[in-house]
């Protein structure tokens, strides 16, 4: 049966895997997995007694929130399936949420439907190496986040066949990620994505340089091979996506949008890539400079956090990378533009202007946050009110046109859930 439409939140799933195990004890049952930075717990929910084991991961990015239903979505059905699940000799385990810390700072916000200025009004989006998933990109060995360490030792206690993290987009369409090909994944990804009206994604920012192993699914290269944009310091390598193939097993990314469009989901060649790609390395340019100029014209007027842990602090990490990354990240689109390593579809170039128009909103969204605790002195047209009517306008303009450009429509989140769960048991079909 439907929910409302509205994604659970932390405390929510944890309740709900709470009493699914005290209904079925003899099935069920929760542990906790570690702590999170502020000390949060991450709790892990296993269901079943089979000797192979599928580690399903919500939350590891918090402002991607469809995970938290997934989890639960699939909790119940296994329970259901219990015969199945026993004959094929699996356990299912599930971690609740890997960044509870960020999740709950994206909870301040409409659960459900809003306006997509609201969204990014309300988002959080950690600095890359405050990311659990990622962290290890940028830490040695011994050094992780507590967050990474938990679900590192997880995988390694567990020994997954498969580990699915559990991802969503603001803008676009569904794809899936493999560190390993799951060959004949695309079919039954593709029947659930039509089955409920969500566009498969023919082109990523995420997977530009990935292999395609059928319409919407995307494998990692092989070592060595180019993965990301050149101005991104995360490699995949260096993530938690990798761990399982220590085990013998993969991980498989399931991505489901917020606001769907048929724009990425366009395999016809673009007209004139170069020239559309160029266009937007040059808006990224302009943008970056505004919303730099901005930050330090904020920075006097926000002061220094009280703390490194705070909401503020985090927000403002935030903040600071997204503005860094601006004229670095044009710089690889005018790449691009000269030189793509792929033929550019109408897809391809639709899902780069969505990445070009949200990162800036992301940021913009992020700094206002920051804003809001600041007093106004009794002075509505002082300096912190002037800042904030500037950005509220600039957020409101763009996510208005970020939608429009590519006329998306919001998607509800059980179809967002019912997607994610469905690819998952999917390629657990395919692997067993």
């Amino acid at each position: 049966m439907r929910g409302p439409d509205a994604y659970p939140t932390v405390s929510g799933v944890a309740a709900a895997a709470r009493l699914l195990s005290a209904r079925h004890p003899d099935l069920c049952r929760m542990r906790l997995a570690g702590e999170s930075r502020t000390g949060r717990p991450l709790w892990l929910l296993s269901v079943g007694h089979g000797r192979r084991h599928v580690l399903v991961v919500a939350g590891p990015h918090p402002d991607e929130q469809a995970g938290g239903g997934t989890v639960l979505w699939l909790a119940e059905q296994a329970v259901a399936d219990r015969h199945r699940q026993a004959d094929a000799d699996l356990t299912w385990d599930f971690l609740l949420c890997l960044d509870p810390d960020g999740t709950v700072l994206n909870e301040s916000g409409p659960a459900g439907p809003r306006p997509p200025a609201v969204h990014f009004r309300h988002t959080y989006r950690p600095a890359a190496c405050e990311q659990p998933e990622w962290a290890g990109s940028f830490r040695a060995p011994g050094d992780e986040l507590p967050e990474t360490y938990a679900l590192l030792a997880v995988i390694d206690e567990l020994r997954p066949f498969l580990q699915c993290s559990l991802h969503g987009t603001d803008v676009g369409g569904s794809w899936v990620q493999l560190t390993s090909d799951i060959p004949g994944l695309a079919e039954p990804f593709g029947k659930y994505a039509a089955e409920l009206d969500i566009p498969v994604q023919a082109g990523t920012y995420d997977a530009l340089f990935w292999h395609g192993s059928g319409p919407g699914v995307y494998v990692l290269p092989p070592g060595g091979r180019r993965e990301r944009f050149a101005c991104e310091p995360e490699n995949v390598n260096g993530s938690t996506w990798c761990r399982p193939q220590r085990h013998g097993g993969l991980t498989a990314l399931v991505e489901v949008p917020m606001w769907a469009t048929r724009r990425v989901a366009d395999p016809a060649p673009h007209p004139e890539p170069s020239q559309a790609i160029g266009a937007m390395a040059a808006r990224l340019r302009k943008d970056g400079a505004a919303l730099t100029a901005t930050l330090e014209r904020a920075l006097p007027v926000i002061g220094p956090p009280d703390s490194a842990d705070s909401s503020e602090a985090l927000l403002l990490r935030g903040v600071e990378q997204a503005v860094g990354a601006f004229a670095a990240l044009a710089a690889d689109y005018d790449v691009l533009a000269a030189d793509s390593p792929v033929p550019l579809t109408m897809a391809h170039v639709a899902a780069l202007d969505i990445a070009a128009r949200r990162i800036p909103l992301r940021a913009a969204g992020m700094l206002l946050r920051v804003l809001d605790e600041q007093p106004l002195d009794g002075d509505p047209a002082g300096e912190p009110g002037r800042l904030r009517g500037r950005l509220e306008r600039r957020l409101d303009a763009g996510a208005r046109e970020l939608v429009a450009s590519v006329d998306a429509r919001w998607v509800p989140v059980y179809d967002q859930v019912e997607l994610q769960a469905r690819t998952v048991l999917a390629a657990v079909d395919r692997l067993s």
